[in-house]
């Protein structure tokens, strides 16, 4: 991993993130963190650069991090986003996300969700609330789905590969009885080849909320990340878009990353 983008408008969602990066990638000393700000009124671009250097130099004091700064005026926070991510072949942005109402939505928080669905790159949604912990335990939620074409592997293996941490795949089903089914099977075999390098475990959960068990997996085996291959109709955009899930993700205190089949 190389390039990570950093949005930061200064509030507390983006600030927030921004620190939860900056330890992130602390003693990864090949990859490149970018603060970005984006604004429209140029008459302000010289104070917000300004502002953008400190939090640079706030960030990097605590956290040694190879970090630059970047203060674009714009008037369109996405489009030039996406583009900034294309130039610089980002590897990963990391964005904050709010559980306030949407009236309280900060620029940063609320768009978060729209890179998303640009499919640029990898967006790592860090919660409002979520303590940092080093990456120790990752699950990666899989429908197990015609998964050798489904699965973008290189970029998840690129996070395994920065943080080596336990990799736990996991599969919810309510069919999920005493044992799997063959076709089940014939996937999590191709899951293993594919991520062999980093010894996974398997879990099939019987559960008829997807959202539930997550919640109940990520406490029970103290995971500190969790991937979601980003599908229509796919886990995250339940997480995030459903009232019915009672708004899980927006008051997770697990990061979620989110990578496009």
């Amino acid at each position: 991993m190389d390039t990570v983008i950093v949005p930061v408008d200064f509030s507390e969602t983006s600030l927030h993130a921004a620190g939860y990066a900056a330890k992130l990638l602390t003693g990864h000393y090949g990859v490149h963190m970018i603060l970005y700000h984006f604004y429209e009124k140029g008459e302000d671009g010289e104070f917000l650069a300004d502002q953008l250097k400190n939090l640079q130099e706030e960030l990097f004091a605590d956290n040694p991090v190879k970090i630059s700064t970047l203060c674009e005026e714009g008037s369109d926070f996405i489009a030039e986003l996406t583009k900034l991510a294309r130039h610089r072949e980002a590897d990963l942005i990391i964005m904050g996300i709010t559980g306030r109402s949407s009236l309280q939505q900060t620029l940063i928080g609320s768009n978060t969700l729209k890179m998303v669905e640009k499919k640029v790159c990898p967006v790592l949604i860090i919660p409002h609330n979520a303590a940092y912990h080093e990456i120790k335990n990752v699950m990666l939620a899989s429908d197990f789905k015609d998964v050798f074409n489904s699965t973008p592997s290189v970029p998840i293996k690129k996070l395994l590969k920065l943080f080596q941490p336990n990799l736990y795949i996991v599969n919810v089903n309510s069919e999920h009885y005493i044992a799997i089914t063959e076709s089940y099977n014939a996937e999590k075999v191709k899951l293993n080849e594919m991520f062999a390098e980093f010894n996974p475990e398997f879990y099939f959960l019987s559960l008829y909320n997807v959202e539930d068990a997550i919640n109940l997996f990520t406490s029970d085996k103290n995971i500190n990340l969790i991937i979601n291959i980003q599908k229509d109709h796919s886990v995250l955009h339940r997480l995030y878009k459903s009232s019915h899930t009672k708004q899980l993700a927006y008051h997770s205190p697990v990061p979620v990353l989110a990578v496009h089949e």
